[in-house]
């Protein structure tokens, strides 16, 4: 319920990214309160409180949270494999959700998920698709419109600072236990945005992809020293559950894998996730029949040619940066703002956030299998257990 003409606010899961998103989201809407939270180590509470949020009452028990409080929204910001438990809490205490994603790690936790969507409408559930709210994303929507005719292929990347992947074999998520796949903790909201582009569902996939970086061989690396002194692969902390050590870690997800995709309609994708590169890289190049599209989100800039090369390349630039997710966090803060307090369209749907998590598992299932995954199956389940027919 609203409380003195305050948006209330629950939070399961209290750690540094779902701290981001509530700062992003009081940043837009000030009249937003978070009154109470349950995490018995809330890693982003020093954040919130460092700029003044509340947090509100501590509770040891999500359900008695919200009881307790009856907020007009429940956060989820657990590790993933806690995801659908807090979402069912949300959804069985009549409380609207938003989670981040992944929205859930497996397929059957896909297929739970849907049946309670059934109960309780879609609109229940919303999802931290981030990337959905950047603005280098609208203009390559309106580009692949407008300007590149057919779209034929194309292909996306993400390239991690060695930092970053050091960090993903000490952190929880090194463990598809609690945070599924490393493609699906850190990409599902690329492949999202890869179906949207393509405009069609996956038909089959193809992958490859192993740990051959963060392993005891190459252990030596661990000898060497940044710019200004410090040890190499040390200077992001793990959350939840760390780990200590990075090349003897005991994480059973991959640290590098490429993966292929046909859709429905013929448009084909290629991608290619690394987590030690010297050039770090989220780059996105379409051809299609009247053009190319290049689309680079680390240096948030958008470059068009048309296809025969008769006029100069057409440069867009965008001033945001590879902090705060290029622009999107600040953006989808005031999205959410906008969608909770006025009833404007959110950038995304949670039926979005499904399709692009059973993409990525069964991307994870060809490259475990070494097969080629008819994806086919998947919608017709997903539209069942939804109530479609």
């Amino acid at each position: 319920m609203t409380i003195s003409g305050t948006f209330s606010i629950a939070v399961a899961g209290l750690g540094r990214r779902i701290a981001t998103v509530i700062r992003n989201l009081t940043a837009a809407a000030p009249n937003m309160r978070i009154v109470a939270y349950s995490d018995p180590a809330p890693t982003g509470l020093a954040m919130l409180e460092k700029r003044g949020i509340g947090t509100g009452q501590a509770y040891g028990d999500v359900t008695a949270m919200l009881r307790e409080t009856v907020p007009d929204l429940l956060m989820v910001g657990s590790p993933n494999h806690l995801h659908l438990e807090h979402i069912k809490a949300g959804l069985d205490a009549g409380v609207r959700v938003f989670t981040e994603k992944p929205v859930v790690r497996t397929e059957d936790e896909t297929w739970e998920l849907a049946r309670l969507l059934r109960d309780h409408g879609q609109n229940s559930v919303l999802v931290g698709l981030v990337l959905r709210s950047a603005p280098l994303v609208a203009a390559v929507t309106k580009a692949l419109q407008e300007k590149l005719g057919k779209l034929i292929s194309f292909e996306g990347n993400e390239h991690l600072h060695p930092e970053h992947g050091a960090f993903l074999m000490r952190d929880w998520r090194r463990h598809e236990t609690y945070g599924g796949s490393f493609l699906l903790d850190k990409c599902c909201h690329d492949f999202d945005l890869y179906r949207l582009f393509a405009g069609a569902l996956p038909a089959r996939v193809a992958s490859f992809g192993g740990r051959n970086i963060f392993t005891p061989e190459n252990e030596a690396m661990g000898n060497r020293r940044h710019e200004g002194g410090q040890p190499a692969y040390t200077l992001w902390r793990g959350g939840w559950n760390a780990g200590e050590s990075t090349f003897r870690s005991d994480a059973d997800v991959a640290d590098n894998q490429v993966a292929l995709i046909e859709y429905e309609n013929g448009v084909r994708l290629s991608f290619h996730a690394n987590s030690h590169a010297g050039i770090l890289q989220r780059r996105w190049y379409f051809a299609g029949l009247d053009g190319a599209l290049e689309a680079d989100l680390v240096t948030n800039r958008l470059t068009f040619r048309d296809a025969m090369g008769a006029h100069l390349p057409e440069v867009q630039e965008f001033p945001a940066s590879i902090e705060g997710h290029y622009g999107s966090d600040a953006q989808m803060g005031r999205d959410l703002a906008a969608h909770l307090l006025d009833g404007a369209p959110f950038p995304v749907r949670v039926h979005d956030a499904m399709v692009a998590g059973l993409t990525v598992m069964a991307v994870d299932r060809a490259m475990r299998e070494g097969t080629i995954v008819d994806c086919r199956p998947l919608w017709a389940r997903l539209g069942k257990e939804l109530g479609r027919g």
